[in-house]
């Protein structure tokens, strides 16, 4: 049976021997904190149920006894769909596991489905049928239930399984280097943990907004991005988008007049007057750089002509849709050309690129029916 682990000499003595690989996930809590907390840690050293550890991180001492194994580059991790359990290890570890075999992210790849679950997975490629019982529980109080410690020993008991099956699928296509390379930027991406350059992108409402109250807009997501991270509060519990929205289009003459504005709402962060006040009236030094949101009827059939030539390449991959190129990526893509320096955005480079390239450099050129966009370097 699965073994409780607390004691951080026990931990150490069970890892001693680094396997070739290990399946991995975790439990956090994020309700009502900005960073997850991290609340159980499942690893699973074999095939049989004795070979599975469930990792209380909240003992003193574990979380340093858990960062050797988490960092042994000869020690693959098995994780299913791992980019906010990566996070919740940096922020509690200060390391992000590493190197990384995602099989959701091979699922895509191989061609079962973008985006599946692991129960789900699990019963399409392995038969078997697990309980979800306990997928709302509350993974920090102690003692766990029998109920919670078994369905956390179901996430990683089937992990060397999937890792068998998939990684032969990706070995028959080729495309081993596809996942390794999406994987390293999962990697990256939470090490780094830089979050969205430009979030006002996300809001459908920006597209709306004049350019100053774009911008405005710009520096009042950024910083209230700054300050969840330093409260460890959830972004809406500082500035929700909607108020951000109308404060960045009308602010006031002074901080008085927003001042009155946060009085009206009674959710608004009343004591942060201020520091909205100046977050709003202070210049970024790169929001000259910062992409308008694309609404007009160029754009979108520019946008369209993307996608219909991203699904085509798609279905000749035998990819399911999403997976080649999302529609936030190729817009990113439309825009990329706006600035010097700019590029092809992170998630299209590499292995996206070299399939994607050939066909929508020409509708990217600036000649293509006025877009007025053109390709990049290599990056």
């Amino acid at each position: 049976m699965p073994h409780w682990i607390k004691d951080p000499a026990e931990l150490e003595r069970r890892i001693a021997q680094h396997p070739g690989r290990i399946g991995l996930d975790t439990e956090f809590i994020r309700e009502r904190t900005y960073w997850p907390q991290l609340a159980l840690v499942q690893v699973s050293l074999g095939d049989g149920d004795d070979d599975i550890l469930l990792v209380d991180p909240l003992a003193p001492g574990i979380t340093d006894a858990l960062r050797p194994l988490l960092t042994d580059t000869a020690v693959l991790k098995v994780m299913h769909s791992p980019s906010e359990d990566l996070v919740a290890f940096m922020h509690a570890c200060g390391v992000v596991p590493q190197p990384l075999f995602d099989t959701q992210a091979a699922a895509a790849l191989s061609g079962i489905a973008a985006g599946i679950g692991y129960q789900r997975l699990v019963q399409d490629l392995l038969d078997i049928s697990l309980p979800k019982g306990e997928t709302r529980s509350d993974w920090l109080r102690r003692p766990l239930s029998p109920t919670q410690l078994e369905y956390a020993a179901d996430d990683v008991r089937h992990l060397f399984a999937l890792h068998d099956a998939l990684a032969a699928r990706l070995h028959e296509l080729g495309r081993e280097a596809w996942l390794q390379e999406d994987c390293a930027r999962m990697v990256a991406n939470a090490e780094r943990d830089a979050g969205d350059r430009w979030p006002h992108l996300s809001l459908r409402a920006a597209q709306f907004l004049d350019r100053p109250a774009q911008l405005r807009l710009l520096r009042l997501l950024r910083w209230r991005e700054a300050h969840a991270r330093r409260a460890d509060r959830p972004r809406s519990w500082i500035l929700d988008n909607e108020l951000a929205v109308l404060l960045a289009r009308d602010p006031g003459p002074d901080l008085p007049a927003l001042q009155r504005q946060l009085d009206a709402h009674p959710k608004a962060p009343r004591k942060l007057a201020e520091a909205i006040w100046q977050a709003l009236q202070t210049p970024l030094d790169d929001e000259a750089q910062a992409p308008e949101p694309r609404n007009d009827d160029r754009d979108k059939q520019a946008l369209r002509r993307l996608q219909e030539a991203t699904s085509t390449r798609s279905a000749e991959l035998g990819l399911p849709d999403g997976v080649l190129a999302s529609r936030r990526w190729l817009e990113q893509l439309l825009g990329a050309a706006r600035g010097p320096g700019e590029d092809w955005p992170g998630p299209l480079s590499g292995w996206r690129r070299a399939e994607l390239e050939p066909l929508l450099a020409p509708l990217l050129a600036p000649d293509a029916e006025g877009s007025g966009l053109a390709t990049g370097g290599s990056v």
